[in-house]
């Protein structure tokens, strides 16, 4: 079977002809890219109109025509052939000494040409639908083994995803040696992902994956895709965390120059924060964009601060007023590219989408488990509101020959299996005990039950249905098992409980520098990371302290360098970080210090805390430390015990529906006022309390107020 990758393309007529007769005549196999690769030739891009990769056939380019003319055939093909020629002898996994071990066969498709001469010995053939098949049949390729290597080749990732700068190993067992390969593994991205890339809508699409999915990777080459082909397209790059801003530009950057030999045109490509504010540059903005350009009012976070009433977020309604007070946006984009989207108000994706011009192509990224604030975005159909007739303005669908509209990434190519399977765990409560008589520990659940095998698990026994015990397990597609054989488990992840934060601290400092002087590796493999941002600059001096006693440099991202840069690798300087900088960053060792902040009160902030500990656990592309103090510390270790000794098999029983509404109310992320009010009712109810044990006062000085009492405490049971 063929799969179809959709690209953008200006033959459009002949381009779904094409695809049709593919969709249509399935006996072949291998991928058909419309619009793709982009040759980099010395006269600028070179886009291949299509390109069929076969492991039967071989490598064939299709030179399309949308009417009868064919005067210009012959040169489109030679043309189309030494270019790709060109572009697939510079990589020497494909050469056998001098020879190309890549079969190349250009052929033109002119469907409303007539007189087609498709025939094995026609030099330059020329086909429609009804000798297509006939000459594909007389194609045979010898060296088929090349196959996995052309399609990675021809992706153009082989560069884009190994380390930032070469890795030299001289223990073949050091951790060194064993992230190097793991980096030469990973290397290239999977199918889906390079059709995630390529394939353009004209409208909003939205792409969903674990951590480590490869979700900024895909937006970044998506851009970088997209300016090939439309070089005079205003494109915008947006995303939360600011250490993000250097690996978008690096990644847009390097794919641009692979595609086109040009670098980007950065005059019509923005990697633009979220908020921005006045100043130009770096300090620019979606959100001071869209006030500037349409004369409406801007604030800045203190303003919104001392504006904001209702319990919104200073973002979400600094957007939602820009929104109220601009009647007709201008169009600033022809297309807006969203990471991180589950950090940000629907408010701000329909900032984005007002910012768009007719075709809406707006494409936003992300991961429901790694929202640091509990809020999930709600679906496409209610955050873009509906037409005058009540219909919605967005309504994602996927059809079979079109571009998909929905796409979900199921392969995780940063965490092994026990690192994810310990991560959802933790973040879900999975094996968490509940402080009072609750029949279930669980701080949150997918509202959609389908999500668990779209994000990667298969049902191992029971049913994945409301009520019912389940056991869910990472399947062999999605947890690529070499991910996890380069050492053994209890390597792979640990978590342990110290006695004191000194005790805590010395550990975390000699292990590093173990890491640095005898495991061979970089600075830049390992990040500590605080999950408290609150408490980041001070829970991390000591263990700095000691690096430097060592001589061994260390940062605070955001804080000793750049907001803009998270790894400094030109001062060999180790990465200590809190939660919210460290999103959209991997190292190869990850540290998480005072885990027990964590395990979660009873105020309101479970599913916040778990979630930060979710986002810090997945940052790990090998090993993961998780560390803490105390009796917190020491009930996440039995709930990691737990998942280990079930071989990393999530077992528990799905909420009915009834409870997963409960479960969103008692692990709501609360307002510090909201906060400050149940903890003053809280003491206020203490108090009564003990004046009733006391003797102090009496149940009928209450009136009414402990029948009301009791009534609601009954409904909490039940």
């Amino acid at each position: 079977m063929i799969t179809i990758v959709r690209g953008t393309t200006n033959k459009p007529v002949s381009a779904d002809r094409l695809a049709n007769f593919f969709a249509t005549n399935q006996q072949y196999n291998g991928f058909l890219y419309i619009g793709y690769p982009i040759i980099g030739t010395a006269e600028g891009p070179y886009p291949i109109d299509a390109l069929l990769v076969s492991p039967d056939k071989g490598l064939i380019i299709f030179c399309l025509i949308e009417n009868q003319d064919i005067s210009n055939a012959q040169e489109a093909q030679d043309d189309s052939y030494n270019k790709i020629e060109s572009k697939l002898r510079a990589h020497k996994e494909l050469m056998n000494g001098r020879s190309l071990q890549a079969k190349i066969a250009p052929i033109t498709f002119a469907p409303l040409y007539h007189s087609a001469t498709a025939h094995p010995d026609n030099e330059y053939p020329i086909c429609n639908e009804a000798n297509l098949g006939a000459w594909l049949d007389s194609c045979v390729w010898d060296t088929p083994d090349y196959y996995e290597k052309l399609v990675a080749v021809l992706q153009s990732i082989s560069t884009i995803r190994k380390g930032r700068k070469k890795r030299e190993a001289q223990n073949p067992d050091s951790r060194g040696a064993k992230l190097k390969s793991l980096e030469d593994s990973i290397a290239n991205l999977d199918n889906l992902q390079g059709q995630a890339v390529i394939e353009t809508v004209n409208g909003v699409q939205r792409i969903r994956g674990l951590a480590g999915s490869g979700k900024t990777i895909v937006l970044a080459l998506k851009a970088a895709y997209l300016h090939a082909q439309h070089p005079d397209w205003k494109i915008a790059v947006t995303f939360n965390t600011r250490s993000l801003k250097g690996q978008f530009r690096q990644l847009i950057n390097t794919f641009t120059i692979e595609q086109t030999n040009e670098e980007p045109d950065w005059d019509n490509i923005h990697i633009i924060q979220a908020w921005g504010a006045p100043g130009g540059g770096d300090r620019n903005g979606m959100y001071y964009s869209f006030c500037q350009q349409n004369e409406v009012e801007y604030h800045d976070f203190n303003s919104a601060k001392q504006r904001l009433r209702g319990g919104l977020s200073e973002f979400k309604w600094v957007c939602q007023k820009a929104l109220e007070n601009c009647l007709n946006s201008k169009e600033l984009y022809d297309a807006v590219l969203v990471d991180e989207a589950q950090d940000f108000p629907p408010e701000f994706l329909c900032l984005c989408y007002a910012m768009l011009k007719a075709e809406k192509r707006l494409v936003y990224a992300y991961d429901e488990l790694q929202n640091l604030s509990s809020k999930s975005l709600p679906p496409p159909e209610e955050i873009f509101g509906t037409k005058p007739d009540g219909t919605p303005n967005v309504r994602l669908s996927n059809h079979p020959n079109s571009p998909q509209q929905d796409i979900i990434l199921e392969k995780c190519y940063r965490n092994s299996r026990p690192v994810l399977a310990t991560a959802h765990a933790l973040g879900f409560g999975i094996y968490r005990i509940p402080p009072n008589s609750s029949t279930t520990g669980l701080v949150q659940m997918f509202e959609n039950r389908q999500l668990w095998r779209d994000v990667g698990y298969e049902v191992i026994s029971g049913d994945l249905s409301d009520g019912q015990d389940v056991a869910l397990a990472r399947s062999n597609s999605s947890s690529p098992h070499f991910l996890e054989d380069h050492s053994p488990v209890d390597d792979l992840i640990q978590f342990q409980c110290f006695e004191s934060q000194e005790e805590q601290d010395n550990w975390v400092a000699n292990a590093i520098c173990e890491n640095l002087q005898s495991d061979e590796l970089r600075s830049d493999d390992i990040v500590v990371i605080n999950p408290n941002p609150l408490t980041t600059r001070s829970a991390v001096g000591t263990i700095r302290a000691q690096l430097y006693k060592n001589d061994i440099n260390s940062h605070l991202a955001g804080v000793d360098s750049s907001p803009d840069v998270f790894f400094d690798t030109s001062d060999e300087s180790v990465t200590f970080t809190g939660i919210y900088r460290a999103k959209g960053n991997e190292a190869g060792m990850v540290y998480i210090i005072n885990a027990q902040d964590c395990y979660g009160d009873t105020l309101g902030n479970v599913a916040v805390v778990r979630n930060q500990l979710f986002t810090a656990i997945t940052r790990s592309k090998a090993w993961v430390r998780v560390l803490g103090v105390g009796k917190k510390m020491q009930l996440l270790k039995n709930e990691f015990d737990k998942v280990e000794e079930g071989d990393f098999t999530l077992r528990f029983r799905y909420p009915t529906e009834d409870e997963r509404n409960h479960l969103n109310i008692i692990h709501r992320d609360m307002t510090s006022e909201e906060r400050k009010k149940v903890q003053k009712q809280h003491n206020d109810l203490s108090q009564i309390l003990n004046d009733l044990e006391a003797g102090r006062i009496y149940p009928e000085d209450l009136g009414d107020t402990l029948e009301r009492l009791m009534h609601h405490m009954g409904k909490v049971e039940k």
